[in-house]
């Protein structure tokens, strides 16, 4: 299969043929992707003999620190590259094609909040901002301009800015969108109720000495403002999201699933419930790698619903998730 009807095949996927178009995706990418052709040849994996969807090898995201992960022969257009503090290495994700990561976040977002023309769209993200290549600034920017309001915006520092235009009434609900130190750092100083708004939180603490669980920062940004408080589950490595209200339970678009690995075991898949660590499939990813072994203890809940517990002991903190404790 090529790669127009792979993505026409993404595009039109349901419940009931994700495991085929995840199987044709796997045999695309492990011809077409030189980094995970030569990871499955390591592992003496058999590619006719994978049949079903857990005996796929998932790559490990520390691959996109490393290596050029790309299923494309063509030229990029741009790199998103994920933040990373002092010391370390960021990871790159290599883009032939705006128009399949447009899709993927708009058509999940219209699915889970309506169109963004229902919303006034804020934006707290200045650890992404700075960087000036981050993918999750790219959605937001992309989402403001479906929006139309006239008074979305991003938001650096200026904090007294973003309490004065969060208290201007409008007949409209308003999505705050924010990295989880800023938004802490935000209530803390301009504590204010908040009504008809959404705060979403995109976790990273920016290498705070103590880093609290999920819980915790719903509580302390709900005491606070009095507002719905959510979660995105998003990363460089991937072209989806998965979003989370109230419950803390992600939901994934029709095109992205979560599964679990032993925690002791990175090559072997969970076959009961029960924690274990996150391995994404995110069928969006057509020109890079669908199949993405994370660092992410998590709980798959059902085939499209996860909850995050916290992080790998051994991996270096991300802003994607919080620490559990």
């Amino acid at each position: 299969m090529n790669r127009e009807k792979m993505i026409q095949c993404v595009k039109n996927v349901s419940s009931d043929t994700f495991d085929s178009v995840a199987l044709e995706l796997f045999k695309y990418q492990s011809q077409n992707c030189s980094v995970y052709h030569h990871y499955l040849k390591a592992l003496n994996c058999s590619i006719d003999k994978v049949t079903e969807i857990k005996q796929i090898p998932f790559l490990p995201i520390s691959f996109f620190k490393t290596h050029q992960v790309v299923s494309n022969h063509g030229t990029p257009v741009t790199c998103f590259e994920s933040s990373s503090t002092t010391g370390q290495t960021p990871s790159k994700h290599w883009v032939y094609d705006r128009r399949l990561y447009e899709w993927s976040f708009l058509q999940n977002f219209i699915h889970r909040y309506g169109h963004p023309a229902s919303y006034r769209i804020l934006a707290l993200l200045p650890s992404y901002l700075e960087r000036g290549n981050s993918s999750l600034v790219y959605m937001v920017e992309y989402l403001m301009k479906v929006s139309g309001h006239p008074h979305n915006d991003f938001y650096l520092d200026d904090f007294d800015a973003l309490s004065a235009r969060l208290m201007d009434p409008v007949p409209m609900p308003t999505l705050l969108i924010g990295v989880t130190f800023a938004l802490l750092d935000f209530t803390e100083q301009h504590p204010q109720s908040l009504f008809n708004t959404i705060i979403m939180e995109t976790g990273g603490m920016k290498g705070r000495a103590r880093e609290p669980i999920r819980s915790e920062v719903h509580q302390i940004l709900k005491k606070r403002t009095g507002a719905e408080i959510h979660s995105e589950y998003g990363m460089t490595e991937l072209f989806s999201q998965a979003y989370a209200a109230n419950d803390q339970v992600f939901h994934c678009p029709q095109w992205m699933r979560a599964l679990l690995r032993e925690v002791d075991d990175p090559l072997t898949m969970k076959s009961e419930g029960g924690r274990g660590v996150l391995n994404i499939i995110d069928l969006a990813n057509v020109d890079s790698c669908a199949f993405i072994a994370t660092d992410d203890l998590g709980e798959v809940i059902s085939s499209n619903q996860f909850q995050v517990l916290g992080r790998l002991t051994t991996a270096e903190t991300r802003g994607c998730s919080l620490l559990y404790t």
